[in-house]
C-alpha cells in the first residue's frame, strides 16, 4: 500500500467524511449478511441427515464431519488432533513469564501450581 496517496480524514470534508462513512456501513451489513448466511447454511448441513453408503448407517452433518476430522487426526494430521483437543476444552495451558517478576516468586508461583494435588 501506498501511504502518500492516504489522505487523512481532517483534510476531508464533513461531507466527504459522511460519504466514507456510510460506504463502509454499507459494506460492513453486506459482509455481516455474508456470515450470516454462510453460518445458517453450515448449520443446516450440519443438521441434516446422511446415509454412509458402505454401511447404510444415518448420521447427522456433524458427525460425518467429526468422523472424518478423526480420522484425518489418527492419520498423524495435527492441525486435525489440534482442532479436536481444543474442541473438547483439552487445551494446552500456556506459561507467561513476565520480566520484571522477581525469580523467587515466579518459582515459589510454579511449585504452587504443580504441586497441587
Amino acid at each position: 500500500m501506498n501511504e502518500q496517496n492516504l489522505v487523512p480524514n481532517s483534510a476531508r470534508t464533513p461531507t466527504q467524511r459522511r460519504e466514507n462513512a456510510r460506504k463502509a456501513g454499507k459494506a460492513s451489513a453486506q459482509a455481516r449478511k455474508r456470515k450470516k448466511d454462510l453460518r445458517e447454511a453450515l448449520e443446516i448441513l450440519l443438521e441434516k441427515e446422511y446415509t454412509d453408503k458402505k454401511t447404510g448407517e444415518k448420521m447427522q452433518g456433524i458427525e460425518v464431519v467429526t468422523a472424518a476430522l478423526f480420522k484425518e487426526a489418527a492419520k498423524g494430521n495435527v492441525k486435525a488432533f489440534n482442532t479436536l483437543r481444543d474442541t473438547i476444552g483439552q487445551m494446552p495451558v500456556q506459561k507467561v513469564m513476565v520480566a520484571e517478576v522477581d525469580n523467587d516468586v515466579i518459582n515459589e508461583v510454579e511449585n504452587m501450581v504443580l504441586n497441587d494435588d
